[in-house]
């Protein structure tokens, strides 16, 4: 199984994110389930999160601020609405409580072998919405990444 990259692709309003883990399903579904994990990984290279409020829970919402390398904050809301462990994370993602650029997003952890495949499919309002991320904030090499920080949080880099 590759480990080594991670895979982002963008087909009208949807993003995919895919990567191979050496680590469980269990151990990559976790990385996710807890705001002092997430800290250690969440986002591009360079950038922090400080997280204001954690409920992982459908309905439950975190909120936090990613710090950009350049001294810029960036708030951001998550909505989770469906959690299976360790199958599946489904969640909306904004700015804030009405983001009109929300986007939804499906996380999946398939057992790949001894490790995992987790597969982020993210739908955007629109076409122009997607393509607007992916040009103005890089999220194709920004996603990729992210996986690569939650890949060396697990200890594979």
């Amino acid at each position: 199984m590759n480990t080594a990259t991670a895979t982002a692709t963008m087909q009208g309003a949807e993003i995919v994110l895919a990567r191979n883990f050496k680590s469980p399903r269990e151990q990559v579904f976790a990385a996710w389930t807890d705001a002092g994990r997430l800290a250690e990984w969440w986002g591009p290279n360079g950038f922090t999160i400080t997280t204001e409020s954690f409920d992982m829970r459908p309905g439950g919402i975190w909120r936090f601020m990613m710090h950009g390398p350049d001294g810029t904050d960036y708030p951001n809301v998550i909505r989770y609405n469906e959690i299976v462990p360790p199958e599946r994370i489904v969640y909306t993602h904004g700015e804030d409580d009405g983001s009109p650029d929300a986007f939804h997003v499906t996380a999946t952890f398939q057992q790949a072998g001894q490790g995992t495949r987790l597969t982020m499919h993210i739908v955007f309002p629109s076409a122009d919405a997607a393509r607007r991320v992916v040009e103005e904030h890089g999220a194709l090499e920004g996603g990729k990444q992210t996986l690569g920080r939650l890949a060396a949080y697990l200890g594979e880099d």
